[in-house]
């Protein structure tokens, strides 16, 4: 029985994420045949093939994707374990926390007054960037969680801390306001006011237009779902919207949702990131207040 040797299974999960050899030694600082023979270490613990290798390219065996959840966690355990052995018991004065402008414009607000009562002397810091600027920051510990679109990386937790849905919008006196089924052929001949947030779930949206003889009507685009929002109720256009930006104008009666079966479960997903192991009380408490949130 071989001990269990947590380089070799570090090595095992970055190949997985990195997709080779190669860019797994060049995240782990290592030689590539050092990763190579951390793998082929492990394979000989578990007896087993994890890869199969064909020149330069690799594919998992069903073996290795067997073991990747195992693996995943004894990864995440290690760093929680050794985290916790070497963390400061007080709480920091300032908590920094990354966030796209969505979230900065509709979460945070929600989320700030309870996680200030549960950490009272704890100040709190706002950036806001693109996810992958965002996902860097927590990386390089710039900030210390991060609110960012549906990410997997091997040194980050992650979890989904809710749904947005996507729901094409007009405003109070449109001709489709009431209309019980629209179609895409109808909806592309509008004048559209087209928020593009760069998510991949936002290509759904460009996808359901694709297959018609000309293009939408697009008549301004723009990455700015404030604007968006603000251009609909001024009769620039109808806009495909994140649900969440158009609460309170819905409420309002602003802002009149429509229905578009092809668009129906298309929604943007909003992940709680941290490098693995760090700040447990504050994602504890700022998932506990989510869903407080949720149940309103």
């Amino acid at each position: 029985m071989f001990p269990v040797n947590i380089e070799n299974i570090e090595a095992f999960v970055y190949v997985i994420h990195c997709g080779s050899f190669n860019k797994a030694a060049e995240a782990l600082y290592l030689s590539q045949p050092s990763v190579t023979a951390r793998i082929q270490s492990l394979e000989r613990e578990l007896d087993c093939r994890l890869f199969d290798r064909q020149g330069k390219q690799i594919q998992i065996t069903e073996e290795g994707k067997r073991f990747l959840p195992y693996a995943q966690q004894l990864l995440l355990t290690y760093q929680k374990g050794k985290l916790h052995v070497h963390r400061k018991k007080s709480l920091p004065q300032e908590f920094r926390i990354g966030c796209t402008v969505s979230v900065s414009n509709y979460t945070i607000p929600e989320l700030l007054p309870g996680l200030k009562s549960r950490f009272p002397d704890t100040r709190f810091k706002i950036v806001t960037g693109v996810t992958d600027d965002i996902v860097n920051k927590v990386l390089n510990k710039e900030v210390d969680i991060g609110f960012v679109r549906n990410v997997n990386h091997p040194n980050l937790h992650s979890v989904k801390l809710y749904e947005d849905p996507i729901t094409l919008y007009a405003y109070e006196g449109h001709p489709f306001v009431g209309a019980e089924l629209l179609t895409v052929e109808e909806i592309a001949e509008q004048p559209l006011v087209f928020f593009e947030c760069g998510a991949l779930d936002w290509l759904r949206i460009h996808r359901v237009f694709e297959n018609l003889d000309k293009p939408p009507n697009i008549q301004i685009q723009t990455d700015n779902s404030e604007m968006a929002k603000k251009l609909v109720i001024r009769k620039a256009g109808i806009s495909f919207l994140p649900e969440l930006c158009a609460k309170q104008e819905i409420s309002e009666g602003k802002l009149i949702p429509l229905r578009v079966p092809e668009t129906d479960g298309i929604s943007l997903q909003t992940n709680l990131i941290s490098n693995l192991g760090e700040h447990v009380q504050f994602l504890n408490a700022i998932i506990e207040i989510g869903k407080q949130l949720n149940r309103q």
